[in-house]
């Protein structure tokens, strides 16, 4: 869409979204003759911007910051979202394997463990050690 579209819709003037295009906070499409052209992430990000800075009072190097970092949140999401996948699909070839019965465990578990006293005086003298 042209920018008078993109104003229209959101309700601010051309003047407005060329400042924040100067500024670095939106950037267009162009045209071969030159026209910039917004398409429907460009119009949520400008909704983005006016809601941060109308309703929030951001100032508009809060706003690219906001905008920075949630570029790097969606980034890692996606990171995420691959590694998930990947683990998930190598899950998959992995042969699958009963559990070992409890017989051979490393530790036997219907066995219990002796309990290790604490000397007593009259032990610690006998074995030698100071109480």
């Amino acid at each position: 869409m042209k920018i008078g579209e993109l104003a229209g819709k959101t309700g601010t003037q051309v003047d407005t979204i060329r400042f924040y295009e100067r500024e670095g906070l939106l950037k267009p499409s162009r045209s071969e003759g030159n026209t910039r052209l917004y398409t429907d992430p460009d119009l949520e990000r400008l909704e983005l911007i006016l809601s941060l800075t109308r309703d929030l009072g951001v100032n508009l190097a809060g706003v690219e910051i906001i905008l920075n970092m949630r570029e790097k949140m969606e980034e890692m999401q996606r990171q995420m979202q691959e590694f998930v996948s990947y683990v998930t699909e190598q899950m998959g070839s992995l042969p699958r394997e009963t559990p070992p019965a409890f017989s051979q465990s490393l530790v036997p578990t219907r066995q219990p463990l002796p309990l290790r006293r604490k000397p007593t005086p009259s032990r610690a003298r006998k074995a030698g050690q100071e109480v």
